[in-house]
């Protein structure tokens, strides 16, 4: 062995046994290894109590939360609690730190409604979809199609609970949602539109037959003159060839109906992005954007 090879071989011995010694001294104490828990989080259980179904949500407060009783937050309420708590969690953290975050789960006793099918996002199919599919295996085995449902749950349950312990502002309610998510949203705005006041819809899962139940649904809207006061962002990943034409669809949809309240941003195309790849843009820059308008607003006031 040359001298050159030597010295790389005690560097080598040494760094492996500094390792060693450091995972030793960590696991020193003697405890075992546990979940890391979100800072200023909580998990609040809760009763769909029109139809009996267990959820939970996860509430993260702002850093300032409860300094002063006066001071009232917006809310972010989000879908797909298990996927999206962490992402929102750090982009609200930089981008929108004086919100509070709602991440509602999927149904946690789902198992007792899809014959013991176990899988964590089960509901999703059913909770966030608007109608049934014409394969009536598919509407068997998920039950697409329970949106009113679901948006029934949120609006008696969870908002109420919500406004009710925490300091809100329920003219600032915000809604994010993604994939299905995105059309659930796209549902709330034209069925309920007071819900939320801002309404972040990323990729939504369109079909044509989803589109066509949201065009004659506004179209409804339309002709009862029901307010449509809301802020949109809808965003849409560059790789999603098949929903583009989809999505644009909406958009010239949300145009058409400025004139009830919508301010439509105009279409957010993620670069270089497939649906899933398009997320974590899409839940940056929406609270970007959100941040921005409601500092106008305040500005404004």
């Amino acid at each position: 062995m040359n001298i050159s090879s030597k010295f790389k071989s005690i560097i080598i011995a040494f760094v492996f046994g500094s390792v060693t010694n450091i995972g030793a001294i960590a696991n020193d104490g003697g405890s075992e290894p546990k979940a890391y828990e979100i800072p200023r989080s909580q998990v609040v259980p809760i009763k769909d109590t029109a139809n009996d179904r267990k959820y939970e949500l996860y509430v993260r407060l702002p850093d300032d939360y409860a300094k002063t009783e006066d001071t009232k937050h917006p809310v972010i309420y989000a879908t797909d609690g298990a996927w999206h708590m962490e992402m929102l969690s750090g982009a609200a953290e930089y981008v929108l730190p004086n919100a509070i975050l709602v991440v509602i789960s999927w149904q946690k006793d789902a198992a007792e409604d899809f014959d013991g099918d176990e899988r964590a996002h089960i509901s999703r199919f059913r909770d966030y979809t608007i109608i049934p599919p014409i394969n009536h295996e598919l509407q068997e085995k998920y039950n697409f199609g329970q949106a009113r449902n679901h948006l029934t749950f949120i609006r008696n349950d969870v908002i109420k609970y919500v406004e009710a312990n925490y300091q809100t502002d329920p003219a600032e309610r915000i809604y994010f949602g993604f994939s299905l998510g995105g059309e659930f949203g796209s549902y709330i705005l034209f069925e309920e539109p007071d819900t939320f006041k801002h309404y972040v819809l990323g990729s939504p899962a369109f079909d044509p037959e989803s589109l066509k139940f949201l065009q004659d649904l506004a179209a409804k809207r339309e002709a009862d003159g029901t307010p449509l006061d809301a802020n949109v962002y809808v965003s849409v990943g560059e790789k999603e060839t098949d929903a583009i034409p989809l999505i644009q669809t909406f958009m010239s949809i949300l145009q058409r109906h400025k004139d009830a309240g919508l301010n439509p941003k105009e279409l957010e195309v993620v670069e270089q992005s497939s649906h899933s790849e398009a997320f974590p843009a899409t839940a940056v820059r929406s609270f970007k954007w959100l941040s921005d308008l409601m500092a106008e607003n305040s500005a404004g006031e």
